[in-house]
C-alpha cells in the first residue's frame, strides 16, 4: 500500500514524486517506457530556467532520473493497464501485477499524434532526431509539423542532413520568431508552406512521398529513396484507460491544485487541460499535485 502512486515519469510525475516524497510520503512511480516521457527524446531542451548548456533532452531525463532515485523515490517500468479510480482505496493494474495507493497523481501526458495515411509504418518515417539523425548525413530529410517542437527538430538536422524541408499546414511557420530567425539563417532549410504529406510510397522503406496543397487540393509526389521523414504533428494525450474521468477533448480537467472530479486523483502537465504545454508548466503542474496529494493522505 502507497501513499501516492504517479503514473508518468516525465516533468510532471518526476516533479510531484519529489515533492510528495519529501513530505515523507511512501512514493511510487510507474512509467510503460523511460524516464522522461517525450521531453527525452528532443535534440535539446530549450528555455527552461537555470537550464545547462547544450542539454539534450537525454541528458535532461537522466538527471531527472538521478535526482528522483536520490530522494528515495521508488520506480518501476510496467505499462499501466488499468485503474480503479473511485473510493478511498486506488487500484492501479499494470502489466507485471497490481498496487493501491490513497491518491493518485495521472502525469502520463501524451504520444505523438499519428498522421493517419497510407505508407506511414513505413521504415524511413516518425523517425526521432537525435536517434536518427545522424544515420541520415548528408541526406535530404523532411520534418512534418511546423511549430515550436517541430522547428526545433528542423534546426538540429540542419547540421546533420544536407537539405531539410519543413512541411506545415499554415501559410507560414507557427513557430516562435527565436527559431523564425535561426531558419532564415540556415541556407539547407526550405519551407513547404499549406501543404500536408497525404501517402508515403515505398516497398521496404519510404521511397516515395505525396504532398496536398491545403489551398488548392493539387498533389505532387517527390522520389527521394534515401530521405528521411521526421513527424511533429502535435500529441493525443494518453487517458484512453481512465473511464472513471470525464474528459474535455480527450483531455482531463482539473482545479488549481490539479484535482480531478474523483477525490483523491490528481492530473499534472500534458495530459490535463491547460493553455501552455512546456516542461517549466509540466514541473510547476507536478510540484502543486505532489504537494497537494501528500497532504491528503493519512
Amino acid at each position: 500500500m502507497y501513499d501516492i502512486i504517479i503514473i508518468g515519469a516525465g516533468p510532471a510525475g518526476i516533479s510531484a514524486a519529489i515533492y510528495g516524497k519529501s513530505r515523507g510520503r511512501k512514493v511510487l512511480v510507474l512509467e510503460k517506457n523511460k524516464i522522461g516521457g517525450l521531453i527525452g527524446n528532443v535534440s535539446t531542451v530549450t528555455h527552461y530556467t537555470a537550464i545547462v548548456k547544450e542539454e539534450s533532452g537525454r541528458s535532461f531525463a537522466e538527471r531527472m532520473r538521478e535526482q528522483a532515485l536520490s530522494a528515495g523515490v521508488e520506480i518501476r517500468i510496467e505499462n499501466v493497464t488499468g485503474t480503479k479510480l473511485t473510493g478511498e482505496t486506488k487500484q492501479i493494474f499494470t502489466d507485471k501485477g497490481s498496487y493501491e495507493s490513497q491518491a493518485v497523481i495521472l502525469a502520463n501526458g501524451g504520444s505523438g499524434r499519428m498522421l493517419g495515411i497510407p505508407g506511414e509504418g513505413l521504415p524511413g518515417i516518425r523517425l526521432n532526431a537525435p536517434k536518427d539523425g545522424p544515420d541520415y548525413r548528408g541526406r535530404n530529410v523532411y520534418v512534418i509539423g511546423g511549430a515550436d517542437g517541430a522547428v526545433k527538430e528542423a534546426l538540429y538536422l540542419s547540421g546533420i542532413a544536407d537539405r531539410v524541408t519543413v512541411v506545415c499546414v499554415e501559410d507560414e511557420l507557427a513557430c516562435i520568431p527565436e527559431f523564425k530567425d535561426k531558419v532564415a539563417k540556415r541556407d539547407n532549410i526550405r519551407i513547404m508552406p499549406h501543404s500536408s504529406l497525404t501517402a508515403v510510397y515505398g516497398f521496404d522503406r519510404a521511397e516515395e512521398l505525396e504532398f496536398t496543397d491545403n489551398r488548392t487540393g493539387e498533389k505532387h509526389t517527390v522520389q527521394d529513396a534515401q530521405c528521411g521523414v521526421f513527424v511533429y504533428a502535435g500529441i493525443v494525450p494518453n487517458t484512453q484507460i481512465y473511464g472513471e474521468l470525464k474528459l474535455e477533448d480527450g483531455y482531463i480537467p482539473t482545479d488549481d491544485s490539479m484535482r480531478t472530479e474523483i477525490p483523491g486523483v490528481f492530473a499534472a502537465g500534458d495530459i490535463r487541460v491547460k493553455k501552455v504545454r512546456q516542461v517549466a508548466t509540466a514541473v510547476a503542474d507536478g510540484a502543486i499535485a505532489g504537494i497537494h496529494a501528500a497532504v491528503m493522505c493519512r
